[in-house]
């Protein structure tokens, strides 16, 4: 399923690495790019680094007495505790496998290919790292949290410490209510008890939300693992695609 995206080329003559940044539940592309440029007051752009902001599809959503809403999975509650749907993570499963697959026809190596989100988009991007492809380049996360027994979890489980896994940057409001800092951090900690690499950064004034300083934080995150290219370097050359749509690693439900 093709989904609905705002797009940011890169402003500079070559494409070298790409963002997909997700919304949170209930939200738009275009309601999370407009977020952005009030905070930034300009647009999430890099001279090499295309950035795709997707909508996530419209689907009916438990915790919001099952009227339709605009998520990238349903679940039972807004709680650790409660066991995740796998058959609703599978559908968009096949939905993100697609857009890596479009980036790496596009000539972008996996490991130049950065993911991230608020809230939900957030675990969805932690999905998509660490369960559905782990030759991303890095996962971002704010505010975000997996459900206990996580499918995650069980992927990473049989994973070795010599093994590459993407980087992780998570971030989270210590004010916030609806998803609290605890259930970040304990998510954090049982990833980095799996290998999982990377950085947990509590924000003193946040709710559930995204802060200025956070966004700059995910722009220098970003650009540290998709550093912008010299002159000298050769634009990377094209892969066949039969070869590309094989090399993806599809975590199993």
């Amino acid at each position: 399923m093709r989904l609905i995206e705002k797009v940011f080329n890169p402003t500079g003559k070559k494409h070298t690495g790409t963002l997909i940044f997700f919304h949170g539940s209930g939200d738009t592309g275009n309601g999370l790019t407009e977020w952005i440029r009030f905070l930034l007051g300009r647009d999430m752009e890099f001279p090499h680094i295309k950035v795709i902001i997707p909508t996530a599809p419209v689907q009916p959503y438990t915790p919001m007495g099952g009227e339709n809403s605009n998520v990238w999975f349903n679940r039972k509650r807004i709680e650790m505790d409660c066991p995740e749907i796998r058959t609703s993570l599978a559908s968009i499963y096949d939905t993100v496998n697609e857009m890596l697959v479009r980036e790496m026809a596009a000539g972008i190596p996996l490991n130049q290919i950065v993911v991230g989100g608020f809230s939900m988009g957030g675990a969805l991007a932690i999905h998509t790292g660490y369960h559905l492809n782990r030759d991303l380049g890095g996962v971002f996360a704010i505010s975000s949290f997996l459900n206990n027994g996580s499918i995650v979890y069980d992927s990473l489980d049989c994973v070795s410490e010599d093994d590459h896994l993407p980087e992780l940057l998570m971030m989270h409001g210590e004010r916030d209510t609806l998803v609290p800092i605890e259930w970040g951090q304990t998510t954090f900690d049982e990833l980095a008890k799996l290998s999982v690499r990377g950085q947990f950064v509590p924000h003193r004034t946040a709710l559930h939300e995204i802060k200025k300083d956070q966004l700059l934080r995910v722009i220098d995150f970003v650009q540290k693992i998709i550093p912008e290219p010299t002159d000298e370097e050769v634009e990377p050359a094209k892969p066949d695609t039969t070869k590309s749509t094989k090399s993806i690693k599809k975590g199993k439900l």
